[in-house]
């Protein structure tokens, strides 16, 4: 284990350092009341912390810190807390921890209400529009001021989380897509699954699969937004892009089509499974939450950061692995991506306090041996090297994904989602449901996200 550990650490180091996570290999360049300190977990690694991540200077500060994530990242958030307002007597955060779906929902209430949380979990997807509305601080003054220390972070992903000028954003860390299956299965079905699959490969093992043990296959049913982005860099084409759908609609309908008949011959899960689970949720994964074949899937499209919270949720027998999502051109369609991003409200009490915190978070030893790079591989090279050296087997796991086979293999991730990239998601979503219902064919699906995703990302557009 020592051994593994080791060389893990170093290969990760040297990824870093040669710049790997700079770009991919060959392309263009419920609330928690976290203030009372949740379960307490000590740093795995000692306690030594970095001049420039020793916490707020700011004296006395009272702040929100809201996430949404899984228990895994919830009990280390709320652990981080802990030891941060230990090193800061003055400072008090309040944790508010919720469900993807409950916490932007939560978001929209208080944004309205001029009541943001001072710190918020931000997702690419919402950058946008959150920017755009003015709802995030430039936290620019404290890279300057050196409240913020970005000499160690990845440039592409300070870029990511930069707009018009302003760093609005901070990446919390870095992951890429990932297809985590059940190997106790696919080894029943006599189906090895490998690296950049191709999607008629990836169809034939779902297939194979469900006949030989009655297991069943989930392609992102109710967040297809993910996959179908996916599919279409491999067309060459943004999905969602400002004012307009780029995708055709022949393409689209061929990913339709996966779904439609995938249910017409069975290999697929029913929607009906998911009407009594939260979509979105680890632990309501039916990969993990299922219990027999006809409810339970082989695997689950997710996030490489998600894994850790996967195999803590799996059941005895489970032989959690990963790889990449299947597509026709897995080279063009992977990437690496900033898994979340910390932001600070711009209704922030004491924004450089919280800007503080987020340096404390991404830079400080202290917090890292704690979180231990479940929101992704850390943006700090050292921190990065650092926490590799701490992590068991099964957590190593993703950082070598991320830096060996992905990294390797993929292309530069999209610009920020648009404005009226939430409201084509659902657009898409909703017909996805009506295919798989065999309520409309693959054809006219094609056809119809065309005209409603590019109706709602026009409107944003115009708006403007």
């Amino acid at each position: 284990m020592r051994n593994l550990k080791r060389g893990a650490a170093a290969a990760l180091a040297a990824a870093m350092g040669a710049g790997l996570l700079v770009g991919c290999g060959g392309a263009s360049s419920g609330t928690t009341s976290a203030a009372a300190g949740g379960s307490k977990t000590s740093a795995a690694a000692g306690s030594s912390t970095t001049k420039a991540a020793s916490g707020s200077s700011t004296g006395d500060a009272n702040m929100v810190f809201a996430w949404w994530g899984n228990q895994t990242r919830n009990e280390r958030t709320s652990n981080a807390i802990t030891k941060y307002q230990e090193q800061n007597p003055g400072v008090k955060i309040e944790g508010q921890f919720s469900e993807w779906n409950d916490y932007w929902q939560k978001l929209a209430t208080n944004s309205a209400g001029n009541a943001l949380p001072d710190i918020i979990q931000m997702d690419y997807q919402y950058l946008n529009q959150y920017m755009n509305t003015g709802l995030l601080y430039d936290l620019t003054e404290f890279t300057k001021d050196g409240t913020i220390d970005t000499s160690k972070w990845n440039q592409n992903m300070i870029n990511a989380g930069t707009m018009d000028g302003k760093l609005v954003a901070v990446c919390a860390g870095i992951n890429a897509p990932a297809l985590v299956y059940d190997k106790a299965i696919t080894d029943k079905a006599g189906v090895t699954i490998k690296d950049n699959m191709s999607i008629d490969e990836f169809i034939e093992a779902s297939k194979k699969i469900y006949e030989t043990t009655g297991y069943k296959t989930n392609i992102q049913y109710g967040t297809a937004q993910e996959i179908f982005s996916y599919w279409s860099r491999a067309d060459g084409a943004i999905l969602f892009n400002t004012g307009k759908v780029d995708a055709t609609a022949e393409n689209l309908a061929k990913y339709f089509k996966i779904y439609e008949d995938g249910e017409k011959d069975g290999w697929m899960l029913s929607p009906t499974v998911f009407a009594e689970i939260t979509i979105g949720s680890v632990e309501q994964d039916p990969l993990v939450y299922g219990d027999n074949p006809e409810n339970q899937s082989w695997c689950t499209f997710c996030w490489s950061n998600q894994y850790v919270a996967v195999l803590k949720a799996a059941k005895e027998g489970q032989d959690m692995q990963m790889t990449t999502w299947p597509s026709a051109d897995p080279k063009k369609s992977d990437f690496l991506k900033p898994s979340q991003f910390f932001s600070v409200s711009s209704s922030a009490k004491d924004p450089k306090a919280a800007a503080a915190f987020i340096n404390w978070l991404t830079n400080s030893e202290d917090a890292n041996n704690i979180l231990l790079g479940e929101r992704g591989i850390p943006m700090n090279s050292d921190i990065a090297d650092k926490v590799s050296a701490q992590l068991s087997e099964n957590d190593q796991k993703t950082y070598t994904f991320v830096n060996t086979v992905v990294a390797k293999n993929c292309s530069d991730i999209n610009p920020p989602y648009p404005d009226g990239y939430t409201e084509a998601g659902k657009a898409l979503n909703t017909i996805l449901e009506a295919v798989c219902y065999g309520q409309e064919t693959a054809e006219q699906a094609g056809q119809d996200l065309v005209s409603q995703g590019t109706a709602a990302l026009a409107a944003k557009a115009s708006a403007k």
